[in-house]
């Protein structure tokens, strides 16, 4: 997510914690942290604080592992039939599909978030992954990987390198990445349908599958959309609304910055800066992505943030960033904007066209949180109203509840889940 600009910058304060008796941070009308301490010798070592909070320097083998561990060999360490599958969009892209194989089971494609990849559905372990849950309740799952992502950064023209790889937003992930990766499935399982199961921007490929290629809501048994995001109208995120008004991406897109937040060794070293179980810091970065998620300390498995930041940012475009912006700031769901000009040469009309939710006839179910910043229940609520088909809208029931719960909360299977796989299991009798 977005806290990963955050907790870069974060770092540089860390730089000067040796001579500092105090470390605070604000953003806007919000403490983000207030942490007193005396000059720590190392922060590797043992800290105590005014809160009384206190890391000990012991880490878990497993977490550190796992932190670096692919997304194939953390299903395969855990020991769960892993598989690499490689997709061809008919653009050019190629993607990379990750499987818990069950052969002659129901499919069942998981599509992540922003900034996010497959990982996201297991690197917390298979008591608490819900990737693993749904292949021991008896499905084939399948994780997908959309362009510009840790695992799919590969074109047969282009090279990363190249300012036209990165020249998408979540448009082209939906009339190109999702249905090319569903067709994948589809024939390698011979059977005509699947489920879907949506986490954020996960949701936003969906409903542009359906506006631009209507035709493959044949192709799903349900779709499951987790915090679901089409309108940013609502969106209560310091950080992103702050990324939207000041038109950051549309800066770095101006000087040629194309890939917004790579995973590379410079942005992992500064995320484990800050977010290593270790320091005294961790604290502080569990309070970076609740700034831009939702505040809930209760059901963030602090344990896990090294594995968490191990594994994003996975990439994105810049374009793509912007895109969400202009969302937020237009209130509407629409495709880009490339100015009235371009606009008006590209799509016929000097406005860009919004996206036709009436066109998801595909059962939808509808799971939200009252305390998800990105997707609060006001946004959510103008995107239901919009949809023909919608067999459940569920708020969950724990009123602090955030956007990222809802694949990485610690009761997240009793709030949820459960709940869930009772869907999926009442409208399997579609599948041929």
């Amino acid at each position: 997510m977005t806290a990963n600009l955050l907790v870069a910058t974060l770092s540089l304060c860390l730089l000067q914690s040796g001579i500092a008796e105090g470390l605070s941070l604000s953003f806007g009308n919000i403490t983000l942290f207030n942490v007193n301490f005396k000059s720590p010798s190392f922060l590797g070592r043992s800290v105590a604080v005014d809160s009384n909070l206190r890391i000990e320097n012991d880490v878990d083998p497993n977490i550190q592992e796992d932190s670096h561990l692919n997304t194939y060999s953390l299903i395969k360490k855990y020991g769960y039939p892993a598989e690499n599958h490689t997709v061809e969009t008919d653009d050019g892209y190629i993607l990379t599909l990750h499987r818990i194989a069950r052969p002659g089971a129901t499919p069942v494609l998981l599509v992540h978030g922003l900034l996010d990849s497959s990982a996201t559905w297991v690197m917390m372990g298979p008591n608490k992954g819900l990737g693993y849950l749904l292949y021991d309740q008896g499905y084939d799952v399948w994780m997908a990987n959309v362009r510009g992502n840790t695992y799919s950064r590969k074109h047969v023209k282009y090279s990363t390198h190249h300012a036209k790889f990165w020249d998408f937003t979540f448009h082209e992930m939906g009339k190109h990445d999702i249905p090319s990766t569903i067709d994948y499935i589809l024939n390698a399982t011979e059977v005509s349908q699947l489920h879907y199961i949506g986490h954020s921007q996960g949701t936003v490929v969906f409903w542009i599958m359906a506006s631009e290629r209507p035709e493959y809501m044949d192709k799903i048994v349900l779709m499951q959309a987790l915090a679901p995001v089409a309108y940013l109208k609502h969106c209560r995120s310091p950080v992103v609304n702050f990324l939207a008004e000041w038109h950051l991406s549309l800066v770095l897109k101006m000087i040629g910055v194309h890939e917004f937040l790579p995973k590379n060794e410079f942005i992992s070293m500064l995320n484990r800066i800050i977010c290593d179980e270790t320091t005294i810091t961790k604290e502080i970065c569990s309070n970076v992505i609740f700034l831009t998620t939702g505040f809930d300390k209760l059901q963030l498995n602090e344990t896990m943030l090294p594995v968490i930041v191990g594994h994003s940012p996975a990439g994105a475009s810049t374009k793509q960033m912007q895109h969400f912006g202009q969302l937020n700031r237009s209130g509407a769901f629409r495709q880009y904007d490339y100015g009235w000009l371009r606009n008006h040469w590209r799509y016929g009309t000097i406005e860009p066209p919004n996206y036709q939710l009436e066109n998801v006839r595909a059962k939808v179910a509808l799971y939200y949180g009252q305390n998800d910043w990105l997707a609060p229940p006001e946004d959510v609520e103008m995107l239901h109203r919009e949809l023909p088909n919608v067999v459940e809208k569920y708020l969950v029931e724990d009123k602090e509840f955030n956007h990222l719960d809802f694949i990485w909360g610690i009761d997240a299977r009793e709030l949820l889940w459960d709940r869930m796989l009772e869907n999926m299991r009442n409208h399997e009798n579609s599948i041929i």
